[in-house]
């Protein structure tokens, strides 16, 4: 069908033309499975005829408020609302590496926009997975891997501290899975 721009029903006599245009997305080298021959040559000739190759959004930083003001923007109009997001909010999404790329920042600005209180979101209401320890100083003497771990430790602490030691509300506090704050738990040896 993708060659000839027809096809024929399942128990079809009639030959149906098809006038479409297929667009594929993967996260993976196509051309390295295909030479590994973990996908069809065949098939990724048809699909590649204008490959568009578009960057993770933590290499297009410039994007991330223009996303937020579309995904605001729906998320009010979906839900009735007309919340808006504060400089600083919005500077400490910027800085964010969002390892989920754009659907990560449409759903966190979702999340945000629904569970909003205030017209306005505020850095301190994002979760705590995306925002950067603003109070603590390095001075340089341990290894960085040792401070960061030890400020991960104290958000984790702090997060089951506020909500009387119950995972599950720690666990969404800092925007994490339950899994992970258990995880994080048996890491830092939390509660032996």
């Amino acid at each position: 069908m993708l060659q000839e721009r027809e096809f024929e029903r399942v128990g079809g006599e009639k030959t149906i033309k098809a006038d479409v245009r297929l667009i594929a997305a993967t996260s993976r080298n196509l051309e390295d499975l295909v030479s590994k021959n973990k996908f069809r040559e065949d098939l990724y000739y048809r699909l590649n005829v204008v490959p568009v190759f578009l960057p993770a959004l933590r290499d297009r930083k410039e994007d991330i408020p223009l996303l937020t003001e579309h995904f605001l923007n729906r998320f009010n109009e979906e839900n009735n609302k007309s919340i808006s997001i504060s400089p600083e909010a919005l500077r400490a999404l910027v800085e964010c590496d969002w390892p989920g790329n754009v659907r990560e920042l449409e759903n966190t600005i979702e999340r945000l926009v629904v569970m909003s209180v205030r017209n306005t979101i505020k850095a301190s209401d994002l979760p705590l997975s995306l925002k950067l320890p603003v109070s603590v100083n390095y001075h340089g003497k341990e290894p960085v891997k040792t401070g960061l771990k030890g400020i991960e430790k104290t958000m984790v602490i702090n997060a089951l501290e506020k909500t009387n030691w119950v995972q599950a509300k720690a666990a969404k506090l800092l925007g994490i899975t339950p899994r992970q704050i258990g995880y994080k738990i048996k890491k830092y040896r939390i509660i032996e």
